[in-house]
């Protein structure tokens, strides 16, 4: 399609953290083609310029989750801060930094020796108590080659009755939550996809998946109504947000790193992101979380999204080379 196309150039255009992804998942490029673009987000672009605000410790604004000294009252007031070590570990596994690079090893060293969370002081790779936020840091950790065994353990034991996960569990919570099961299927993935996984894992990430499918992705299973609105409508950074665009990109992941085809309970969540396709073939950012940020990858709400077209062509393109089984 022109607008595809058009779409294509539009991102070669931008970004080498893109741009390499774009070669290897829109164009087919061999990784001769991709692996100098990869190379370069360690000095330029957005991945240069994200470790440029690193400290000399290792972490980002002094903090594991929030940044050091971090008035709280300020949540309130302006939304969450997103300048921490966790949210820019997270960020720099989406520009696909090598975890062999010299910046990537130098980062988990030093992570690991100097960063510490706020909620009791752990080691930064030991995890926290929060099913999001350990279900992140499993990723990047994974991803990085940080040892985060004791992450994926504690994980396993906190499935919910309903298959999937809850920040809240903590604290009573026997429910299950959308955004905590991604953040934790995410996880999962990518420590399975590293370490080779277990029947245990396995079993887990189909619970959580089914806990999804189960739902069309959005939908409440005692009503049938959309659990929140704000799920048809893609994000991008999502930090620890949920929506089917993120859940669709985990789908596919999982897909193509095991072999089986799409779920047919998909097709709803495809149908509502093809939709909110432009006549240039992008996709709008529609809302921006508020908040501290290092810098925005964008131009706002109502402009193009660079990440979001990305990942909804990605997502469109592994779904119609499979509709056949559909």
């Amino acid at each position: 399609m022109a607008e595809a196309d058009e779409a294509i150039d539009w991102l070669l255009g931008l970004d080498p953290s893109l741009q390499w992804q774009v070669m290897r998942d829109l164009l087919d490029a061999p990784p001769l083609a991709w692996r100098p673009i990869r190379a370069k987000i360690e000095t330029e672009g957005w991945g240069a310029r994200l470790l440029s605000h690193q400290d000399e410790d290792g972490q980002w604004a002094g903090g594991a989750f929030s940044p050091k000294d971090f008035d709280w009252s300020e949540w309130k007031i302006v939304g969450q801060p997103w300048t921490a070590t966790s949210y820019a570990l997270t960020q720099l596994r989406d520009f696909g930094l090598d975890p062999a690079s010299e910046s990537a090893r130098r980062t988990v060293d030093l992570v690991g020796r100097n960063a510490r969370w706020e909620e009791g002081e752990q080691p930064f790779w030991q995890g926290e108590v929060e099913e999001c936020i350990n279900g992140r840091t499993l990723a990047d950790g994974a991803y990085f080659g940080a040892d985060v065994t004791s992450i994926a353990e504690r994980l396993l034991e906190g499935t919910q009755p309903d298959g999937g996960w809850n920040c809240e569990r903590c604290e009573g919570s026997v429910r299950s939550s959308f955004a905590s099961t991604i953040n934790v299927l995410e996880g999962l993935l990518e420590y399975e996809t590293v370490m080779g996984g277990s029947e245990a894992i396995r079993a887990a990430r189909g619970r959580g998946e089914a806990f999804l499918l189960e739902r069309g992705l959005f939908r409440r299973l005692a009503t049938g109504e959309a659990a929140d609105p704000a799920f048809l409508t893609p994000l991008y950074p999502h930090r620890w947000r949920y929506d089917i665009l993120r859940a669709l990109d985990y789908f596919r992941a999982a897909s193509q790193r095991f072999g089986t085809p799409p779920d047919a309970r998909l097709a709803e969540a495809i149908d509502i992101l093809r939709s909110k396709r432009d006549e240039r073939g992008m996709w709008l950012l529609e809302w921006q979380t508020p908040g501290r940020v290092w810098f925005h990858m964008d131009h706002g709400p109502g402009s193009p999204s660079p990440w979001i077209t990305f990942k909804a062509l990605r997502v469109l393109r592994w779904w119609d080379l499979h509709a056949v089984s559909n």
